[in-house]
């Protein structure tokens, strides 16, 4: 690869999730040990190459998830892993979507290293599937995600507002009162790898915050009052609470631009 932009569309390209990940780990390496050094300015695709399963559905179509046993392990699972596969994808897309920003290089940084904790994030959470024969694939999976992507596409201020900084955030808020149900149902396999994305998760949501601004001040804007227009206009649902402060904090998240932002 000649360029970073390059190294990010072959991996939005690449369909094979497992594929997708290796040349993840290799490309963030190559981006690490300086074998890649020019951004480059290669446009990404609309939508990134996805495998043949899982069947996507629109958020209202999917089916309600089993709780309990290895039913709704499976289906926990698998939910997590579509949108890790997804955040690898989204993290790629970043790095190559908005070369008009002119982002310095720990901005780039930063991103490769979110798209490697997202591949390994994926790894492990097939792996766990495995173990309960079952694979990523094998039960429908929703787009929402994605659509994000597309409709936060014009602007790297509101992807990040979007991204990090509200879905990836939400994961924060959810994460461990999920660890703590599961270990309480006897699980002792998927609580560890949560605890691996949910510590992850607080320097993604990090990186989201910095360079959002970042980028606010570049733009001569007031920060707080940027990200609340941003959120109205591009995520008019509002946030849910309860809100897991003391992980937003260490992810330097400040409390009075989120919170006057929910809805209940």
């Amino acid at each position: 690869m000649t360029s970073l932009s390059e190294a990010a569309i072959s991996v939005l390209a690449t369909n094979d999730a497992t594929r997708k990940c290796q040349l993840t780990r290799a490309l963030a390496e190559d981006w690490r040990q300086g074998r890649i050094t020019a951004i480059g300015d290669c446009p990404p695709p609309a939508r990134p190459a996805r495998p043949a399963r899982p069947e996507l559905l629109p958020p209202r179509e999917m089916p309600k998830r089993a709780y309990g046993g290895d039913k709704g392990r499976i289906g926990l699972l698998h939910a997590l892993a579509h949108i890790e596969l997804n955040a690898i994808d989204l993290a790629w897309d970043i790095v190559a979507r908005f070369p008009q920003d002119a982002m310095p290089k720990a901005f780039y940084d930063d991103w490769v290293q979110v798209a490697l904790d997202e591949a390994v994030h994926f790894e492990m959470l097939a792996d766990l599937l495995a173990q309960l024969g079952a694979a990523y694939g094998d039960l429908p999976a929703h787009d929402g995600l994605w659509q994000a992507a597309e409709k936060t596409a014009d602007d790297l201020a509101a992807r990040l507002v979007v991204v990090p900084m509200t879905l990836e955030a939400r994961g924060l808020d959810t994460t461990p009162s999920t660890m703590v149900k599961l270990a309480a149902n006897g699980d002792t396999l998927t609580p560890p790898a949560l605890r691996v994305i949910y510590e992850d998760e607080i320097t993604h949501v990090a990186a989201g915050v910095r360079w959002f601004t970042h980028l606010a001040e570049a733009r001569g804007q007031d920060s707080k009052a940027l990200y609340q227009s941003l959120l109205t206009a591009r995520f008019p649902g509002g946030l849910k609470s309860p809100f897991n402060h003391d992980a937003r904090a260490q992810a330097g998240f400040a409390r009075d631009w989120y919170e006057p932002m929910a809805t209940r």
